[in-house]
């Protein structure tokens, strides 16, 4: 047995029955128990976005959401999409959906988890995250180093390196025919250049180049949307069908089956959003905040602006334009569904571009995020070897095949998010209390003029 197929193997029982009801179940709970707050209380939640911080932290909500949404918002919007969408059909877009649904009650309740439990570390700043609520929270020291250590696998072979920079590699060579090691070696300087500066440096690029590209890839969507207006219908009723037909064989798709549709969707929708993988909680943690029910609501809106709304403006591109059933895979699926919707320029230019933003943004959350479980396994001890370690990982990760970093990729997310949700399970109940107490007392508040 060669190693791509063991991971393969392990894959398919990290992410079997177990793990999907886990993860949409402890969605679907949360949502029922804390009355469809991802759907009544979204406005309250955007209005919250830009408020002034108050209390105890290291940023802003906002900048910690962003730097929440830097690691988010990444290649699982572009190619992650396109890559579920070749596997699994049109219907892999709906389960993303509903991944997204659920998961942003999951995300709720893993923020405010995170606010509630966080603590202060020996240097002054906040230390919050997983496995503090696991720790401090369950009890379960074990536990918490567990889902510590996924957590650097995660930044290490996951969403932090291989992906991205494999992504960012193959849509430079695509549009400017620049070499994988020239691409591998910029990106290492850079991504070195901010991360060694640590989170307010990380918060500060991202509060500036998140909108700023989220915005802009919006609206090259928008405009091959607009241009192909009588087609999202059609293309809406068969991501409906798909999600609960078979995809028969067409062209460069091979076919899919209902199970391979919901499998390959959430898993995308789980890469892309991050709901329940307990990631955004280590950077919802540094909010100057003192309400935990606050930042929860700030934070869920991090899977609406990631998933329902991006991935869904990409999935659609690629379903209305017809490139899902050809022979392209991956960066260059999106490209050519840019070019077949708009124009050969677009197709290459625009997806480059907000590709590589994307990809860039989230390999320095990510390395925030394994430098904090990291520091929590180690005592802050070999940081720089950490350091070494991540941006070593960055230099290679042009070279490696993308169907196993996907592969690997989806393995150590399915690892690190089975403690996350089994810690929100068990502490559910304070999140509930805490919720019921926030709104009760927002309730009891004067109105100010």
């Amino acid at each position: 047995m060669d190693f791509h197929q063991l991971v393969a193997d392990i894959n398919s029982i990290v992410w079997g029955p177990a793990t999907l009801i886990l993860l949409v179940g402890t969605g679907a709970y949360l949502t029922f128990r804390l009355k469809l707050i991802q759907l009544f209380r979204l406005p309250m939640a955007l209005g919250l976005l830009f408020k002034p911080g108050e209390g105890k932290g290291d940023l802003s909500p906002f900048a910690a959401l962003c730097t929440a949404l830097s690691a988010t918002i990444g290649t699982g919007n572009i190619v992650g999409v396109a890559t579920a969408i070749k596997v699994g059909g049109p219907g892999a877009l709906f389960w993303m959906w509903l991944a997204a649904f659920f998961g942003m009650a999951t995300k709720y309740a893993e923020c405010l988890l995170a606010v509630k439990y966080r603590t202060t570390d020996k240097h002054g700043n906040i230390a919050g995250g997983p496995m503090y609520y696991i720790e401090r929270g369950l009890g379960l020291g074990w536990m918490a180093k567990l889902f510590a250590l996924f957590g650097v696998g995660v930044a290490f072979f996951g969403i932090g390196t291989f992906a991205q920079v494999n992504a960012i590699s193959d849509a430079m060579t695509i549009a400017f025919h620049v070499p994988s090691w020239v691409t591998a070696t910029v990106l290492t300087v850079l991504v070195a250049a901010v991360v060694l500066g640590g989170v307010t440096r990380i918060a500060s690029v991202a509060q500036k180049l998140v909108p700023t590209m989220a915005i802009g890839y919006l609206l090259a969507c928008l405009w091959i949307l607009g241009s192909h207006a009588d087609q999202v219908m059609p293309a809406l009723q068969l991501v409906i069908h798909s999600a609960f037909n078979p995809t028969a064989a067409t062209g460069g798709f091979l076919g899919a089956t209902v199970a391979m549709a919901l499998q390959i969707g959430i898993a995308r929708g789980v890469f892309s959003n991050e709901s329940g993988l307990g990631s955004a909680p280590i950077a919802a943690a540094a909010a100057k905040t003192n309400e935990p029910a606050e930042q929860g609501l700030v934070s869920m809106t991090g899977t609406f602006f990631d998933t329902i709304i991006i991935c869904t403006m990409t999935g659609l591109v690629l379903i209305m334009t017809g490139v899902w059933n050809g022979d392209a895979a991956g960066a260059a699926m999106t490209s050519a569904a840019f070019a077949t919707g708009g124009n050969a320029l677009i197709g290459q230019y625009m997806v480059t571009v907000a590709l590589v933003c994307f990809a860039f943004t989230t390999i320095l959350g990510w390395h925030y995020y394994g430098e904090r479980c990291w520091s929590y396994l180690t005592g802050d001890r070999g940081r720089k070897v950490y350091q070494l370690v991540f941006l070593g990982l960055i230099a290679c990760g042009a070279f490696i095949k993308l169907d196993l970093i996907w592969l690997l990729a989806d393995t150590v997310n399915g690892l690190m998010a089975i403690p996350n949700l089994i810690a929100i399970v068990g502490l559910r109940h304070v999140i509930v209390a805490e919720t019921r107490d926030y709104f009760s007392r927002l309730q009891l508040a004067p109105v100010t003029a």
